[in-house]
């Protein structure tokens, strides 16, 4: 069976085909799109016009690639920006309505629960994880081991509503940095409580940025590994670091520049280094591990496991 998985963050929209048969499966085709859902207004619940139009746009596309590859089954589910919009409820008609696809409007929980199995079908979770998913909307962290997800939670700290909030200078200052770590920093109270009980031993990062810090430290080394085509990927902690550290005193103009950057993440990346770097001090970390695979492998995942 053919079966297609689009995922509406945030930020991007993914849209994946896969040939199933049993419990194995072949990607046929993927791709994103760098719709910026929650551009202008995320933190006021609005999805603004222009927004509302990319976004139904890019879903009209998805659509035609879906009965291009003979797809018997499709399911899209959308989080941050659609679940807490006052007009996500219109986007999710007009979709229906101009482009074919029915959209599940899913919870942080069940938007956590995907990217656990995405993760998981990686083979990433070799001993107790931390998984954590920076979105534009939310960011999930996933606490696990090898047999089983032990607790997770979503969070709307996503990386767009906190640049829309607090980062407005270049580079970004003191005190832009203290507005971002103080509110993070209350808001993630009962995670670091649980890790307290759990100790996890490893950070494993889920796509996005992740893929960005990869993808900039593997440039900068002049290594051969093709981020885009690889499970998961492994951490020089020290590369990481100075990664962070760099991107976080960089200008704008400075990180467009970076090898490895893409257009969508040249400020945002700053939101989510300054997340990555206060978690990770805050548990005691120094592993960190990229899975390439995220919510839609994990939709993918469940689909495979109801054949």
């Amino acid at each position: 069976m053919r079966f297609a998985a689009i995922d509406l963050g945030t930020n991007t929209f993914h849209l994946l085909i896969a040939e199933v048969k049993n419990s194995s499966f072949e990607i046929l085709y993927k791709t994103n799109v760098p719709v910026k859902l929650g551009e202008g207004r995320i933190n006021e619940n609005i999805i603004i016009p222009a927004a509302f139009e990319r976004g139904l746009n890019t879903l009209k596309s998805f659509d035609e690639i879906i009965q291009k590859y003979d797809v018997d089954q499709v399911r899209a589910t959308a989080t941050s920006a659609v679940r807490s919009a006052e007009n996500g409820q219109d986007f999710v008609s007009k979709v229906k309505e101009h482009a074919n696809i029915t959209i599940e409007a899913i919870s942080g929980d069940e938007e956590a629960e995907l990217i656990y199995q995405g993760v998981k079908l990686s083979g990433a979770i070799q001993e107790r994880a931390l998984i954590m998913d920076i979105g534009g909307g939310s960011v999930e962290f996933i606490l696990c081991d090898q047999q089983s997800l032990i607790w997770k939670k979503s969070y709307n700290i996503g990386a767009a509503r906190l640049m829309q909030q607090f980062f407005h200078s270049n580079p970004i200052s003191d005190e832009d940095k203290g507005g971002i770590v103080h509110h993070i920093q209350n808001q993630l109270t009962d995670l670091f409580e649980i890790c307290e009980i759990h100790q996890p031993q490893v950070l494993i990062g889920s796509a996005g940025a992740f893929e960005t810090f990869a993808e900039l430290i593997t440039q900068k080394k002049n290594q051969t590994t093709d981020i885009k085509n690889v499970k998961t990927f492994n951490f020089e902690f020290d590369d990481y670091i100075a990664t962070a550290i760099e991107l976080i005193n960089a200008t704008h103009d400075q990180r467009a520049a970076m090898k490895g950057m893409i257009p969508l993440r040249v400020d945002m990346i700053v939101i989510a280094a300054l997340i990555t770097n206060y978690v990770m001090g805050r548990i005691q970390l120094n592993k960190l591990v990229l899975s390439t695979y995220d919510l839609k492998m994990g939709l993918l995942s469940q689909f495979i496991n109801k054949q």
